[in-house]
């Protein structure tokens, strides 16, 4: 199974890095969360956002989930027409069509030549190929916050998303080929997991490979030495 990091960046660009957004397949046919600059990344590394059946969402702030009304917009000017699934917390279809409404109004209303269904955690998921898990973490957003983990074909992957330390993640990550984990900043700081309470952790963690994710430009700054770090086009190939 691969994957490319098309986003590793925290909300606000720090090192020039664009938001969240992971792609697994090849070519890829599921995301990882799909932050606002995801559209402008994708085309970047050279994906096709219609080829993306699925995309899975941890949490419903921009920079994990404002680029999904982008996403629906795109395949409609460009003449989609197979169907895509947004799995997510509750309260995600409300959210994208307030989304789509701000940014461009009377959006949700359109017939358009592929259907976008919405569908909420509960429990394990089945999405093509993939089985997806999700587990509640702490990261106050306005709906539930969840790490993720997705298993398929030739590999397994879980993803922090944005949160405090809290044991769900060693379950999310448990034998993973590789646990993307959040590292936003070097000390503790609420709703988000630092580099100071992960090292501490590290020896709890059963994947098999540890990269860190989402920093901003204070963890950039910091002594990286010990930790693998993700960058924006990064490919990892998982064998499990």
């Amino acid at each position: 199974m691969r994957l490319t990091i098309i986003g590793c960046g925290d909300a606000f660009g720090a090192g020039g890095r664009f938001q969240t957004c992971i792609a697994v397949g090849d070519p890829p046919r599921l995301l990882v969360d799909c932050g606002a600059t995801s559209m402008t990344a994708l085309r970047a590394q050279g994906i096709d956002p219609n080829l993306v059946d699925t995309v899975v969402l941890t949490h419903l702030h921009g920079d994990h989930f404002g680029g999904l009304p982008f996403l629906v917009l795109d395949g409609q000017f460009r003449r989609r027409t197979a169907d895509l699934t947004v799995l997510g917390p509750p309260g995600t279809d409300a959210r994208l069509r307030q989304a789509m409404e701000t940014l461009y109004p009377g959006s949700t209303g359109v017939t358009r030549r592929f259907e976008v269904h919405v569908r909420q955690y509960a429990g394990p998921a089945s999405v093509g190929p993939f089985r997806v898990t999700p587990f509640e973490v702490r990261h106050a957003s306005g709906a539930p916050a969840y790490a993720v983990r997705v298993e398929g074909p030739g590999g397994s992957l879980a993803y922090s998303g944005d949160t405090e330390w809290t044991d769900a993640l060693l379950t999310a990550a448990d034998g993973v080929d590789l646990f993307l984990c959040e590292g936003y900043r070097p000390t503790p700081v609420k709703w988000h997991l630092d580099l100071e309470t992960l090292a501490g952790k590290r020896d709890r963690l059963t994947c098999r490979r540890l990269v860190i994710t989402h920093l901003s430009q204070a963890a950039l700054d910091a002594d990286l030495g010990g930790w693998e770090v993700a960058h924006d086009g990064m490919t990892i190939t998982l064998n499990g």
